[in-house]
């Protein structure tokens, strides 16, 4: 059997997401909690993210700039 690849959908623990953002742990429960970041919580002492979420946390909080504004 092969190893989950990033590009899966598959479910993170907070620390796995927390050294992908490269934020504490915390951070992480914070942005949970505000529901920023969808998490399942299978039991009442474990919460997992899918890294989907992940992705579309980073894309939405992605910097774009506008060309004019520099001018």
């Amino acid at each position: 059997m092969s190893q989950p690849d990033e590009t899966e959908d598959s479910l993170k623990t907070v620390k796995e997401v927390a050294a992908q953002l490269s934020v504490s742990p915390m951070t992480v429960y914070r942005l949970i909690h505000s529901g920023e970041l969808p998490a399942v919580q299978p039991t009442p002492r474990t919460t997992r993210i899918r890294q989907s979420a992940v992705d579309a946390l980073l894309a939405e909080s992605a910097v774009t700039t506008d060309p004019g504004e520099d001018e």
